[in-house]
């Protein structure tokens, strides 16, 4: 099928998101069905809280990568649609617990689940989220599947605790980053496309491929995300901005304007706000302004920018068409965007 005008690389990424919902309308629905039975429960406290989370919305970009690479590779049944429920129930587990980790309040411009009902319910809601999930990995039928998104959660869980051991350490190099946001972001998103071409019997080229792109896509996403909170309000990122300044957290704009300081003061504001976390009133608007001087954001956005073109290039082993036009598009978009 050829592939229709594609959306400039300029064009919003919630755009090109939304031009893929439609693409896969159908299947998305389905999924989302399949998601919703599966926080049944006859504790009423576990589908409120998960509902809390999954109802709130989201753009579902992970079990959309499923669903779009088993169309890839010629599959349009049940078995991506089990498959896809079951990424986007991993996803949410590991929201909840994060949110308890990070001690947030805000998500998509809503409280928390665990400032609503508290850190032991949304901790255990994502436990139980985690064992639907494999409920749905085994219905497929697929032990490569299930090996694929065990793994995958096995190693999020890796990069928790290696940004744990990482937060308000100054002296974290990049390289450490890249490994936490490779485990806690890009795994689940890797595993999502991966295991979709292989449920839908992809070869190894096309299984190889979908994988890349995945873990390329979801890099890209967070070098962006973790720029944004230098950058964007807090209506704009649906949480409050610098977060990840306040909780120490040792992200790449944090990362290079350590290692851009120009005097000893700098030096010690950084060891101060970040290494001690003893924060004033007025520090982060100071960070903000050391990161302008330096154009750190720009730095981080451009890093993400490649690792965007390289999932975009991975997709060429699949014939020109709509859905791999959209999917490049979205790729390129994710380090352009500004949410």
């Amino acid at each position: 099928m050829a592939r229709t005008a594609a959306l400039p690389p300029s064009a919003p990424f919630r755009d090109t998101a939304s031009q893929l919902k439609d693409m896969l309308s159908g299947q998305l629905e389905s999924t989302n069905q399949v998601i919703l039975d599966h926080l049944a429960s006859s504790v009423p406290l576990i589908p409120e809280v998960a509902r809390h989370l999954i109802a709130a919305g989201g753009k579902r970009l992970r079990p959309l990568m499923t669903l779009a690479a088993a169309e890839l590779c010629g599959e349009t049944g049940e078995g991506p649609r089990l498959l896809a429920g079951a990424v986007e129930l991993i996803h949410a587990a590991t929201l909840l617990h994060d949110d308890v980790v990070d001690e947030s309040a805000l998500r998509r411009g809503l409280r928390t689940a665990n400032i609503v009902f508290g850190n032991k319910e949304s901790v255990l809601v994502g436990d139980f989220l985690f064992a639907r999930a494999f409920e749905l990995m085994v219905r497929t039928g697929s032990i490569e599947v299930l090996g694929i998104l065990s793994k995958a959660s096995c190693i999020i869980a890796e990069g928790e605790v290696l940004q744990l051991t990482t937060s308000q350490n100054l002296e974290t190099p990049q390289t450490i980053y890249l490994d936490v946001i490779s485990a806690k972001t890009a795994a689940l998103f890797a595993a999502a496309a991966e295991a979709g071409a292989v449920v839908a019997g992809g070869d190894a080229e096309k299984v190889a491929a979908m994988r890349a792109y995945g873990l390329n896509f979801g890099i890209a996403y967070q070098l962006v995300d973790d720029a944004l909170d230098y950058q964007s309000s807090g209506a704009v990122l649906g949480k409050t901005a610098g977060d990840d300044f306040r909780e120490g957290k040792m992200t790449l704009p944090v990362i290079r304007a350590y290692a851009a300081s120009t005097s000893d003061e700098e030096r010690q504001f950084w060891q101060r706000t970040i290494r001690d976390k003893d924060q004033r009133p007025d520090d982060f608007a100071r960070a903000n302004e050391l990161m302008r001087r330096d154009r750190i954001v720009e730095a981080c956005l451009q890093e993400a920018r490649g690792y965007a073109e390289a999932a975009a290039s991975s997709l060429a082993v699949f014939p020109v068409g709509d859905l791999r036009g959209t999917l490049e598009d979205l790729a390129i978009g994710s380090a352009e965007r500004t949410t």
